[in-house]
């Protein structure tokens, strides 16, 4: 890492002006591309298989484990994340990349192939460890394989890609669907993800990336009983008991806290910050934040578009359209609040934040009652709400921190934020399966689970915005800014 400029000290040359123009013909199209690539079948993969899935229950059963398609995925990716610093520092990035995206095409090649839901979700595994560690290594490409003056560009066009992929995500699982088979869905990924890691593989090395100190031990043990715990609360939502299904969660959440304590003893190899979740100071109050919300927002991706067909008949292609009217939403409104100034960060984390909030009671009416246009319109306000507070919440809390805490902190919150995506798709498949999904005989039955489990996420969102109180609420850093003006 490079030490911010001073403010009193102009830019040096290279942080002048750079025009699309001058940056399309600077010769760095093949990086671009490969950055791009890598960042598309991450972003595309959960709205792809969102889109396939009724598909995929019908054809080869496995309805109990639903929510396990997005916990399975996000435990590999909260594992390939954490483990990208120390592999590239180690390794460069074309050898670690290379097995990223061949573990994602291989992933992908054995989900194409699945006799039964359980080999899909070993394939989901390999996809997360292959797909998560592909972006996180994206992001880093972006400060090594190019000058530090075009890092804007490169980042413009990467989140371009990103909304793009909400677009096609959907459109292509509903193709295959609607005039193939979702078997080719994921070999349409596969060759795409071998072709990137032959390509990959054909760059030059980079060589081991350079590092400020010595290099921490990778967090097997830790990360193993995080990926132990998501796995134990799910197994408890597979089949409703009330002494089994109280034994595995109580399991998982025991594992859950120890992770929890284990990583708060590994000083400089922390995972997260210290009192990661203690809601009286801004770091905890934004890690819980982040937390609770992801928790309550992923049963529209886990559960909405095989409960959107059953209940009012659409097709696959339509309810993946509605599901990726959130990542739509986050991009859209991303983008128009992004030259925001810094005065006004705590007033777009609470709208934001708000209006997220207000989605899920409204999927709750909307997805049982309809029409179809309320249900995308709720999914829009929900990534809506992220897209205007996400930029906020990573600027307010690094201003807030110890400058010594700033790189654990941002590495934290998509961190939290993968872990709540896992945790939220077991918590939404019990609640699923306890309210009768895998009884469900028609349309009103469906209505039933849909209300209860959307009702049920509530309360989670209720203390998620409770904890945003502990990172809007006035800081003396407000008061400085405030008279720097």
């Amino acid at each position: 890492m490079t030490d911010a400029p001073n403010s009193a000290t102009p830019l040096p040359q290279q942080d002048s002006y750079v025009s699309w123009r001058e940056f399309m013909r600077s010769g760095y199209s093949a990086p671009l591309a490969l950055v791009c690539l890598a960042v598309w079948l991450h972003a595309a993969d959960s709205l792809i298989v969102a889109t396939m899935l009724p598909s995929m229950v019908s054809d080869i059963g496995g309805a109990a484990f639903v929510s396990w398609t997005v916990s399975i995925y996000e435990i590999g990716s909260i594992v390939a994340g954490a483990g990208t610093a120390l592999l590239t520092m180690r390794y460069g990035l074309r050898g670690p990349m290379s097995v990223a995206a061949a573990l994602f095409g291989l992933g992908c090649l054995l989900s194409a192939v699945s006799p039964t839901m359980g080999v899909v979700l070993i394939g989901r595994v390999m996809q997360g460890l292959g797909g998560g560690g592909m972006v996180a290594m994206a992001f880093v490409a972006v400060g090594v394989l190019f000058p530090r003056r075009y890092a804007a560009r490169v980042l413009a066009v990467v989140s371009t890609f990103w909304g793009l992929s909400a677009f096609l995500g959907p459109l292509l699982g509903g193709l295959f669907v609607e005039y193939a088979n979702w078997r080719w869905g994921f070999g349409f990924f596969a060759v795409q993800a071998m072709c990137l890691a032959i390509w990959i593989a054909l760059q030059g090395s980079t060589g081991p990336l350079p590092q400020d100190g010595p290099l921490g031990r990778f967090p097997v043990v830790r990360l193993a009983v995080l990926c132990i715990a998501v796995v134990l609360i799910s197994a408890g939502g597979i089949r409703v008991e009330p002494v089994r299904s109280t034994l595995l969660i109580l399991a998982g959440l025991s594992c859950l806290g120890w992770f929890l304590w284990r990583d708060g003893q590994a000083g400089a190899d922390r995972l997260l910050p210290n009192a990661p979740l203690d809601p009286r100071n801004a770091t905890g109050a934004t890690l819980l934040m982040i937390l609770m919300l992801s928790i309550a927002t992923i049963g529209i991706l886990a559960y909405g578009p095989l409960l959107m067909t059953t209940i009012h008949g659409i097709s696959a292609l339509t309810a993946g359209y509605i599901v990726a009217a959130s990542s739509i939403g986050w991009t859209l409104a991303a983008v128009t609040v992004s030259g925001a100034p810094e005065r006004l960060d705590r007033l777009w984390i609470a709208a934001g934040m708000i209006m997220t909030t207000i989605s899920i009671p409204g999927f709750a009416y909307a997805v049982p009652a309809g029409p179809i246009w309320l249900i995308a319109l709720f999914a829009g306000l929900e990534g809506g709400g992220f897209g205007l507070a996400w930029t906020f919440i990573l600027r307010r809390i690094t201003a807030l921190v110890p400058e010594h805490e700033i790189q654990r902190v941002s590495g934290a919150i998509p961190t939290v934020q993968r872990i709540g995506y896992a945790l939220g798709a077991a918590y939404v498949g019990i609640i699923a399966n306890a309210a009768g999904f895998l009884t469900m005989t028609g349309p009103e039955d469906a209505a039933s689970v849909a209300r209860i489990l959307f009702l049920s996420c509530v309360p989670l969102a209720l203390i998620g915005l409770g904890a945003m109180l502990g990172l809007v609420r006035k800081h003396p850093y407000d008061t400085a800014m405030t008279a720097a003006d």
